[in-house]
């Protein structure tokens, strides 16, 4: 499995692309494609069929995936888009932590 810099429930910002500067939450996180769903951002026009009897079909917005390399995360410290290290801390476990305030973030 490809390892990604953004999990599910991180805060990222787009950086390029036809959305850049929009922000949201991570959705879902697709490693095997290297993309990100991401909430509000990259919104299409769905057409959907009504799947059950008195269900209403019609034309709904969804989020489609974008590439990981088009999003980085958002501090909670510094309020900066930042690249992702690793520090391994004292009992011997690894987190990830901000590279430039070096904010370990706790996931």
């Amino acid at each position: 499995m490809k390892k990604m810099h953004v999990k599910r429930g991180d805060v990222v910002r787009v950086i390029s692309g036809k959305d850049k500067g929009k922000e949201g939450k991570v959705v879902t996180a697709i490693p095997e494609k290297n993309k990100v769903v991401v909430e509000g951002v990259a919104m299409v026009t769905k057409h959907q069929k009504p799947r059950r009897q008195g269900e209403a079909g019609g034309i709904v917005k969804v989020e489609a995936a974008i590439d990981a390399s088009n999003v980085l995360r958002v501090c909670p410290k510094c309020g900066k888009t930042v690249r992702t290290g690793v520090k391994i801390l004292e009992d011997g476990s690894k987190a990830r932590d901000c590279k430039k305030c070096e904010e370990i973030f706790n996931d």
